[in-house]
């Protein structure tokens, strides 16, 4: 597990200062190692200051900032035949089997780019991969866009980075989310991107409610036994709503031990609720409460892992953090969580809202933008954390297939039009149907950011400032990254 960064400079000078000073940007305490390579020169050290003196002249680099979690992962670059290989992520190919990067080297060996292109095709997992090759970078994505990558260029280098920051740190002001599913090629001219695999939607298809839910959770139960192949133990992120108990249900059920983890400021009735369904599951939760003091401490922090002062996005992002962290202490390397089944089952009440209001095409347009929009809106986000504490982050609804399924599925199974509907209908059938307790799949949505009581703790150390809570967080963003020179 790690972070990626790539630099092409257009006028053909050595890039490795460049690529050294976006690695810096990437350390954390637990970095083992740094790598960085050429098409022709592989480089990998302890400390980003080793590599500075590691000149490998060229005017394309790759490099990689390395933390061990599985014991098959290894430090990188990948040294080619004739190009450098950097890998971020998971691969699921077949379902019995994880590609490390050692592997996906062997593969990519003789043809990069068609078989880039095929990797992105025909590959489950959560990944981003670079490829440095003599004149050019060949770079992907996975479909569903789990692993973040960013891009960007000036009049000097055209660059990548797991981060925004790392590309801010060398001049490149204007960022962008690497499209999912896409190919890019750069080389001094700049980027171009094809599509390799695409989350593509079509026409509905009639199907019955009891027909969904057991095709849901078929999917799901094969979601998860990809993602936890090899793993004995595992965290979960768990409010104790329907989508976390889901995932720690079944994920019980492949036979690894399962450890729930719960965080919110004190005295939120919700906790007592997590406790009560983790008892019913029969799975040791882990419960941990903060003040608002605890929240004022870390929001700096928190901004300079997520890379913008949202104020919805910060508001998830702290408790995210706090899970992340948790489970870290406690020596858990792989974090389950939920991410994904709002948008996939329409679990956002302005769902419902536009149904009511406008008609189903409006409310399934709405659903259908959300599903292109998760990997900006929430998972980047919380990779970015949880890379931070070494924790790696499984999202077993970010799933091709379950999102392939969820995008032709009627609206039906999904909302009511009514203002008293539960949403997420068909998960809440299979939720039923695999013996989830009643007050697990009748309990109504509640956002995580409400629910810990962080969204309002946010508003009141803004409001102590005399400030709106977009303007403190404003404020602190723009203090954090003037700290750091970035």
């Amino acid at each position: 597990m790690g972070s990626i960064i790539a630099v092409v400079s257009k006028k053909g000078e050595n890039a490795t200062e460049t690529a050294v000073t976006m690695l810096k940007t990437l350390e954390h305490e637990k970095t083992e190692t740094f790598g960085i390579a050429s098409p022709n020169t592989v480089r990998i050290e302890r400390s980003v200051k080793a590599l500075e003196n590691q000149q490998v002249d060229s005017p394309i680099i790759v490099g990689y900032a390395f933390s061990r979690i599985l014991n098959s992962d290894k430090p990188q670059p990948k040294k080619l035949e004739n190009a450098a290989l950097v890998v971020e992520g998971r691969f699921y190919r077949p379902a019995t089997e994880i590609l490390t990067a050692d592997r996906i080297a062997k593969e990519l060996q003789l043809h990069p780019e068609a078989l880039a292109e095929t990797l992105v095709q025909k590959s489950e997992g959560d990944f981003t991969f670079v490829i440095a090759e003599a004149e050019r970078i060949i770079a992907g994505r996975d479909v569903m866009g789990t692993r973040p990558l960013y891009y960007g260029e000036n009049s000097d280098l055209a660059a990548l980075s797991s981060e925004r920051k790392a590309l801010w740190k060398v001049g490149i002001e204007e960022t962008y989310s690497f499209p999912p599913g896409h190919l890019a090629l750069i080389d001094k001219h700049g980027f171009k991107f094809k599509p390799a695999r695409t989350l593509t939607v079509s026409k509905p298809k009639q199907i019955t409610m009891e027909t969904a839910a057991k095709k849901l959770q078929s999917l799901l139960q094969q979601s998860l036994k990809e993602r936890l192949l090899g793993l004995k133990e595992v965290a979960v992120a768990f409010s104790g709503g329907l989508d976390s108990s889901i995932i720690a249900f079944l994920a019980k059920k492949t036979s690894v031990d399962v450890h729930l983890i719960h965080v919110s400021l004190e005295n939120q009735s919700e906790t007592d609720h997590a406790k009560r369904v983790a008892e019913e599951l029969k799975l040791p939760i882990h419960v941990y409460t903060y003040n608002e003091d605890d929240v004022e401490k870390i929001v700096r922090k928190v901004l300079w892992l997520i890379e913008e002062p949202d104020p919805v996005k910060t508001s998830i992002a702290i408790p995210i953090y706090w899970t992340a962290e948790k489970t870290a202490d406690i020596n858990l390397k792989v974090l389950l969580a939920g991410q994904g089944a709002d948008e996939l089952f329409g679990g956002y009440k302005r769902y419902v809202d536009d149904y009511l209001q406008y008609g189903s095409e409006k409310a399934q347009e709405a659903i259908l933008n959300d599903i292109a929009e998760m990997h900006e809106a929430n998972f980047e986000r919380d990779f970015k954390i949880c890379n931070y504490h070494n924790t790696e982050l499984c999202l077993p609804f970010a799933a091709y297939e379950i999102a392939k399924f969820a995008t032709a599925l009627p609206l039906e199974l999904k909302i009511e039009r009514s203002k008293d509907t539960l949403r997420k209908l068909v998960l809440r059938r299979a939720a039923q149907n695999i013996g989830l307790p009643r007050p697990v799949v009748d309990k109504p949505k509640k956002a995580m950011q409400y629910a810990t009581g962080v969204a309002a703790t946010l508003k009141k150390l803004a409001k102590r400032r005399g400030l709106l809570l977009k303007e403190y967080l404003q404020k602190m963003f723009q203090e954090t990254f003037k700290d750091d020179g970035a």
